[in-house]
């Protein structure tokens, strides 16, 4: 009698103990995908959505964004074929993304983790022969609207893209790319 209460007494501890060790709820959150509806979004247009506690960009690109994009010098571009993986595999071509006119980056710069500004237009003359995309003021990285980084910057990489999929045409799934 005394070996069985003294068993179900170790178990009793031993449960929460080991229970402790699972991530708490606020943990699985933080890593948990998460859904984004950009319908309202406007061609030219960027939003913001949080993954992680990082910040994760939705780009509605216009037309001529994507041809600027698609026709930028390779030479002008550290990493132009994005053989440095900071994507899912199935995130192929110059844009980087699954739709040519929609972007899904992590908005973190590469260099000390800084939010980059989204100065889309060539007129934003960030410098000279400025195509648009992204500009860091902290350290003066450049990356173009695909997060494709230029040469000779402080970034070291193009900025990541997320695995992600889409649930309907205008609804994605972040962190998610149902391939897992």
């Amino acid at each position: 009698a005394t070996s069985v209460v003294g068993a179900v007494g170790a178990v009793g501890v031993a449960v929460p103990f080991v229970a402790s060790w699972q991530p708490s709820a606020s943990a699985l959150a933080a890593g948990a995908p998460v859904r984004a509806n950009f319908s309202k979004l406007e061609p030219g247009q960027r939003v913001t959505i949080e993954w992680r506690g990082r910040p994760v960009w939705i780009i509605n690109r216009t037309p001529e964004m994507v041809e600027r994009t698609e026709s930028l010098d390779p030479s002008r571009l550290r990493d132009p074929e994005s053989t440095e993986q900071q994507q899912p595999a199935y995130i192929t071509g110059p844009l980087r993304s699954v739709r040519p006119e929609v972007g899904v980056m992590v908005g973190v710069c590469t260099h000390l983790g800084c939010s980059p500004l989204y100065r889309p237009e060539p007129e934003a003359a960030v410098t000279d022969n400025w195509p648009g995309g992204f500009f860091c003021p902290c350290h003066g990285s450049q990356f173009d609207l695909a997060g494709r980084v230029m040469k000779n910057m402080p970034a070291p990489t193009n900025l990541e893209i997320p695995p992600h999929q889409y649930l309907a045409e205008a609804r994605l799934l972040i962190g998610d790319d149902g391939k897992a």
